[in-house]
């Protein structure tokens, strides 16, 4: 073995790779691997070429392989917990996160990936120590504040994010994200960082679609100020830019609807009992229903039981419906694949949707799942989990309409971006939700967000009684609870219940006729 020249080697590929030429990585590393075939530092090296050129499979193999060679590499072994999280092995990643992390400690960039990956995988609280030593080491490098700072607003630290967020765009005013998130952390108290963001948008060189976040944080402020008219138009600037960036049309969804609607009938419901096979006696609550209506506030509510844990949103029930199906992991779940997985065998299901969680079960006898996205599987997880509590949130569709469209949801909502899209979906949910409330009657258990609002006391008990849980007094101060929220809705939900958001929608009347009229033609009461 030729050890000098595997180290020049390797000295050239770490220059080559500074450079991002991963080209040069690549035959540098190969060279390394010809010469020494159990290089941990050729397999490294090779693994981050295939990795910078999406060759992902091949790069997970060689950082597995450089692991064996030397178990103590871990660059490689971030980089793969990195790897695992991308395919949804998040087990996986989570045991090599908790392996090497105290390896860690003189290694900035690999503390902020490690924390990334936590991230990823549901685990804020384990990546908040990590970005903050990340950034003692090197405070000076922007992307690790800023990922110290999202951290920040999940851990309910909003002073602390909204801090580094002002420093960030002291130092870099036209970072268009940094504004959005600053905006977040506060209600806006005057115009001044208004006034920002409005001088960025006079650059004529910048398109709308780079500004979408300008335009969102702008509307929320002018909101935040009771500048009614003025803020739509920016939300409508927003979501303009997006949809012309995605070119959806709902038609794909709502057929999807339809499709489920015509599956998951009485008979379907009742034929072939599920043999549970779950390999853990949890009792699963999944709480959906539209985003935006509260399904948040519902979560932090019965998570500060002490019978109850949270996931969070997964998307683990997808990920077990098609695998039970044979439908590949990247391939979505459509109107064209629905009935299969539905009329396929669904007693595996819960094996592998709690393996899959497995990483993150607590002692606690129930958990929550929260996916608002969840609402379409309801009929398929009172199949599979005969004991499953099933709870779904109702707003004012008004209300409820206004608030996703004011919303960045990136790409997972995309009904969202548009009025007559969102009016569009918003029928063909409700026709979703009166059939499973034919099918599952008593099953469901369903709670009204302006009822809550106005008597949280009374609607929590009724609540936690459907749930089978005993009235604990921390459900009620639930703004008490310190775990981590990563939704949309986490930075409200550090706030006691109040019904400040019943009824906004009136504030935009005239902006939302079309809306309003178009539910109310198809049954739908607005009031």
């Amino acid at each position: 073995m030729n050890q000098p020249l595997l180290i020049q080697l390797s000295q050239q590929a770490r220059f080559s790779a500074s450079q991002f030429d991963w080209q040069s990585v690549g035959l540098l590393s190969e060279r390394m691997l010809q010469i020494d075939p159990r290089s941990a530092e050729g397999l490294y090296l090779k693994a981050r070429a295939l990795k910078n050129h999406r060759d992902f499979v091949r790069a997970r193999a060689h950082f597995e392989k450089c692991l064996e060679c030397d178990d103590t590499r871990y660059d490689a072994a971030i980089e793969l917990a990195a790897l695992y999280s991308s395919m949804r092995r998040n087990g996986e990643a989570y045991e090599l996160l908790s392996k090497y992390e105290n390896l860690l400690s003189n290694s900035p960039h690999y503390l902020d990936s490690a924390g990334t990956t936590y991230i990823h995988i549901g685990m804020p609280e384990k990546a908040w120590p990590l970005y903050k030593k990340a950034n003692e080491l090197q405070p000076e490098i922007d992307v690790f504040q800023a990922n110290m700072a999202s951290c920040a607003i999940y851990m309910g630290e909003l002073s602390f994010a909204r801090n580094v967020y002002r420093k960030l765009i002291d130092n870099n005013p036209s970072h268009r994200q940094n504004h959005r998130h600053f905006s977040r952390t506060a209600k806006a108290k005057d115009e001044s960082h208004i006034n920002e963001m409005k001088a960025l948008l006079q650059d004529t060189t910048v398109d709308s679609a780079r500004n979408t976040p300008l335009y969102f944080a702008i509307g929320k402020e002018l909101e935040d100020l009771g500048k009614w008219e003025e803020c739509f138009q920016f939300y409508a600037k927003g979501c303009s830019a997006i949809s012309d960036k995605i070119k959806y049309t709902p038609d794909e969804d709502i057929a999807l609807i339809d499709k489920i609607i015509e599956t998951c009938d009485a008979e379907w419901l009742q034929g072939s009992p599920v043999n549970l096979e779950r390999g853990n006696h949890k009792t699963p609550i999944f709480i959906a229903g539209l985003p935006r209506t509260g399904t948040t506030l519902v979560e932090r509510i019965v998570s500060s039981h002490s019978q109850v844990s949270s996931l969070g949103e997964t998307m683990f029930l997808q990920m077990s419906l098609k695998e039970s199906a044979g439908v590949p992991k990247q391939v979505p779940l459509t109107a064209n694949n629905i009935e299969n997985v539905a009329m396929g065998d669904l007693s595996n299901v819960t094996k592998i949707y709690m393996d899959a969680l497995a990483y993150r079960i607590g002692t606690e006898p129930s958990f929550i799942e929260k996916l608002p996205l969840n609402f379409l599987y309801l009929g398929l997880i009172a199949k599979a989990w005969p004991d499953a509590k099933l709870v779904v949130l109702n707003r004012n569709p008004m209300d409820a309409c206004f608030s996703m469209f004011k919303q960045v949801f990136t790409f997972v909502y995309k009904f969202s971006y548009s009025l007559e899209h969102l009016g569009q979906y918003y029928v063909a949910y409700d026709r979703l939700l009166k059939h499973w409330r034919g099918l599952l009657g008593e099953r469901l258990i369903e709670v009204k967000y302006e009822a809550l609002v106005e008597n949280q006391v009374d609607v929590t008990k009724d609540l936690l009684e459907a749930l089978d849980l005993n009235f604990e007094q921390g459900c009620i101060d639930f703004q008490n609870n310190t775990s981590p929220s990563t939704t949309a809705s986490s930075v409200q939900v550090r706030s006691k219940v109040n019904s400040s958001a019943v009824g906004k929608w009136k504030h935009f009347e005239a902006q939302l006729k079309g809306l309003k009229a178009h539910l109310e033609a198809n049954g739908i009461s607005t009031d």
